[in-house]
C-alpha cells in the first residue's frame, strides 16, 4: 500500500496475469545465422470436401540467444514480441538433440 501526501492508503491492484502464448514444437532446418534458427513445424490440415489428410508446414525463424540448437534438432519455440522483421519466435527448450557428425563434434578437420 502507498500513501499519498493527504495521508490516505491507496491500494495499488495487482498486475495482470500475462496471458498465454503459443508454443509449437518443430524441427530446426538451419541454424547458420548467429542467434537466429529456422524452424520448420508439420502439421495435417483435413480437406473440405474429400476428407482426406493432408501435410502442412510452416518455416518460421526464432530467437535463440545462446546459440544452442543445431541443425536436425527437435525444439519448442513460442510466440514473442517482434525481434526483427522475420523473428517472432524464441527457442523455449530443446526437446531432443539431432546426433552429430564425428566431424561437427571434433571440429572442420577432425582434429580435438
Amino acid at each position: 500500500m502507498d500513501t499519498t501526501e493527504s495521508g490516505k492508503a491507496v491500494v495499488t491492484p495487482p498486475a495482470a496475469p500475462r496471458t498465454r502464448r503459443a508454443t509449437r514444437i518443430g524441427v530446426v532446418a538451419s541454424a547458420a545465422r548467429q542467434k537466429t534458427i529456422k524452424v520448420t513445424v508439420s502439421y495435417l490440415v483435413k480437406h473440405g470436401k474429400y476428407g482426406k489428410f493432408l501435410s502442412r508446414r510452416t518455416v518460421m525463424h526464432a530467437h535463440d540467444e545462446n546459440n544452442e540448437a543445431g541443425a536436425g534438432d527437435l525444439v519448442e519455440v513460442a510466440e514473442c514480441r517482434p525481434i526483427s522483421k522475420t523473428k517472432n519466435w524464441r527457442l523455449v527448450r530443446i526437446v531432443q538433440r539431432a546426433p552429430r557428425q564425428a566431424a561437427e563434434v571434433l571440429g572442420q578437420g577432425g582434429e580435438a
